[in-house]
């Protein structure tokens, strides 16, 4: 497969990510198209990009979710090739030149990855399948880094766009290894992943809330668009039934923080379980 900078589009979906998005993209290459999806709606942010950076063209949204804002920038997109990017990862070396290179003993591909620097924290989950020296054979990879075919996709349906945050990646690959597609990691191509909160005007406890609240409304939806409501309860139940009893031991202990934590969990079950969308956004500081 041949790649290259004229067919490839880098995507980053951003919401206030000033302290990280710089040094995402002094690690691409100038010549490289970029699409930014910026959910905060900052006018700001987007003339300070297309100021300081060549060929970028910055998208201005309204918070609609990381599923949603990919397929935006994707949309835009003129190349049959996207490179999905969170804004706090960092390529390293010659990792572009090494997808690039070895993407050339591959045939046909859906989606390649990068490796995550941090061994601890593994990006992707292999199939055991080796290709080649330099390229493994996936089940899934996390969505911080990911370059997509967009050929390989019926009727350009890409990210589910119920999915605000978590997971969104895990059901995309989930549907393209059920169409036969393949996912390959690059064993010599290393990315930087900070794990950073993308946005500086979040509180800290506020963002803990948001996540809570979406990582169970989407681990629920996720168990019953593939396996059917009855099993994702049953993979959801161990779930419920430690949050109910974490939060009521965090009230009569009078701890807040941690109250609050398991309140958003339930609420984010049982708002997935009724079927409810996933509507909780995020407070921002003044």
């Amino acid at each position: 497969m041949d790649l290259n900078l004229n067919n490839v589009t880098f995507i980053i979906v951003t919401y206030n990510s000033e302290q990280v998005i710089n040094n995402c993209l002094d690690s691409l290459p100038k010549e490289a198209s970029k699409i930014i999806i910026e959910n905060s709606n900052n006018i700001e942010t987007k003339n300070y990009l297309e100021k300081k950076y060549d060929n970028i063209k910055v998208f201005l949204s309204q918070n609609e979710g990381m599923g949603s804002s990919n397929n935006k920038g994707i949309d835009k997109s003129n190349t049959q090739f996207v490179f999905i990017l969170n804004p706090d990862t960092v390529f390293k070396n010659n990792a572009i030149k090494n997808i690039f290179d070895e993407a050339k003993l591959i045939e046909d591909f859906a989606i390649i990855s990068p490796v995550n620097t941090d061994s601890n924290y593994p990006n992707y989950i292999t199939s055991n399948k080796v290709f080649s020296q330099n390229i493994i054979e996936a089940d899934s990879v996390d969505g911080f880094a990911m370059l997509i075919n967009k050929k390989k996709f019926e009727k350009n349906i890409f990210f589910d766009e119920n999915f605000f945050l978590f997971l969104e990646n895990d059901d995309l690959c989930k549907r393209v290894k059920i169409l036969g597609n393949n996912i390959y990691v690059i064993k010599n191509a290393f990315i930087d992943h900070i794990g950073f909160s993308s946005s500086t005007k979040i509180d800290k406890d506020e963002l803990e809330y948001l996540r809570n609240w979406h990582w169970m409304w989407s681990k629920f939806y996720f168990n019953k668009k593939h396996y059917g409501y009855i099993k994702a309860f049953i993979n959801i139940f161990y779930n419920l039934i430690s949050a109910k009893i974490k939060f009521f031991y965090f009230l009569i202990t009078f701890n807040n923080h941690k109250r609050r934590i398991y309140k958003m969990r339930l609420f984010g079950l049982l708002n997935s379980m009724i079927g409810n969308k996933s509507f909780y956004r995020p407070k921002l500081d003044d």
